[in-house]
């Protein structure tokens, strides 16, 4: 059994890394940490886990961690920084859901990322896990760091636009709809329900560092080539899943049916990649709500003849393909399992 650890356990995506590994028939949950639920019980965090584990909420300290093998780290960015130089050596791998090592870009992650303090040569260990993208150097990986949920759904966005298509991609704008989970646990004015419910709000009209980490790593991976990638990010009422809708523009000639050749090809060995057609179903697709629950994301790619572009739709859950299911992915493929391994599940529908 591999024995797993889980930091940040109280949080949202804590919450469904204990869920999804304590399913798992390969790993063993040994450990949780965390520094404000000291004590606590995974049942008293987490309404929807009635387990007895013999587990609490423990400091973490390397003393604490001696005895795991994987450690999920759901915390946020700057506590991830602080984490990694702690325990770099100490574990056989690290799992890192937040933004601290997803910026390999000096320049840019302080950009980005102004508080979170690191040293390059850190970073330049860690391996950017989008497993459909760089499966093959997880299983040597000791630091893996697991993209962004909107990051997520814009790389497998565009890998075969650039990677199999070969296509120079001008100018990519993204419009990218999240639900409130996206945002934690924190408590700001603007999540409270009086506003939330119903709401569109426009939080990052401008910009997005999940945009920012998707160009840094397909420039620096030379993944494909693109001129420029821009977002816009609203949050929107639901609570789990998120949209983006990819709006790409190229000199070279393309069509509908390239397109879904491509995607078909390119995605023909990754399960958790789902390629649609938007009327193949009663409602059209790709849907957050069609996903929700699972390690699924579901991506669509259209041409449109009047406008010249080409438009990729791509949903996932934000706490499963997005971070916790994903992370458990990655850690799968690391450690010599089937990536699927305990994550099987099918979405869940109506939400």
């Amino acid at each position: 059994m591999i024995r797993a650890g889980v930091v940040g356990a109280s949080g949202l995506a804590g919450g469904d890394l204990i869920r999804l590994i304590t399913q798992h028939p390969e790993m063993e949950l040994t450990f949780l940490g965390g520094s404000s639920n000291i004590g606590r019980r995974p049942a008293e965090l987490h309404a929807n886990l009635r387990l007895d584990l013999g587990l609490t909420v423990q400091p973490v300290t390397e003393e604490a961690v001696a005895n795991v093998d994987v450690l999920f780290l759901a915390t946020p960015a700057p506590v991830s920084a602080q984490l990694s130089e702690l325990l770099a050596d100490k574990v056989a791998a690290i799992v890192d859901l937040s933004g601290a090592y997803r910026i390999r870009t000096p320049e840019l992650h302080d950009r980005w990322y102004p508080k979170v303090k690191r040293t390059t040569d850190l970073a330049d260990r860690f391996v950017y896990g989008v497993p459909e993208l760089v499966k093959d150097q997880l299983p040597d990986a000791r630091l893996i760091s697991i993209p962004g949920c909107y990051a997520t759904a814009l790389t497998v966005s565009l890998a075969p636009l650039t990677l199999g298509l070969g296509l120079h991609l001008k100018t990519v704008v993204v419009d990218g709809k999240s639900g409130s989970s996206g945002g934690g646990l924190q408590l700001r004015t603007a999540d409270l329900h009086p506003f939330r419910s119903g709401a569109i709000a426009p939080y990052a009209p401008t910009g997005h560092r999940h945009a920012a980490e998707v160009a840094d790593f397909l420039e620096r991976g030379k993944q494909g080539s693109i001129d420029s990638l821009t977002m816009s990010a609203y949050g929107v009422s639901h609570v789990r899943g998120l949209l983006t809708s990819a709006y790409v523009f190229t000199d070279e000639p393309v069509t509908q049916r390239d397109l879904q050749r491509a995607y078909t090809r390119f995605y023909k060995e990754h399960r958790f990649v789902r390629v649609r057609r938007h009327n193949e179903t009663l409602i059209p697709v790709p849907d957050p709500q069609a996903v929700l629950g699972s390690n699924f994301c579901d991506v669509t790619a259209l041409y449109d003849e009047e406008g010249g572009r080409i438009v990729v739709l791509a949903a996932l859950d934000n706490l499963i393909k997005g971070a916790a299911g994903q992370a458990v992915q990655a850690a799968n493929i690391r450690f010599g399992l089937p990536e699927e391994t305990g994550l099987t599940m099918q979405p869940v529908m109506p939400a």
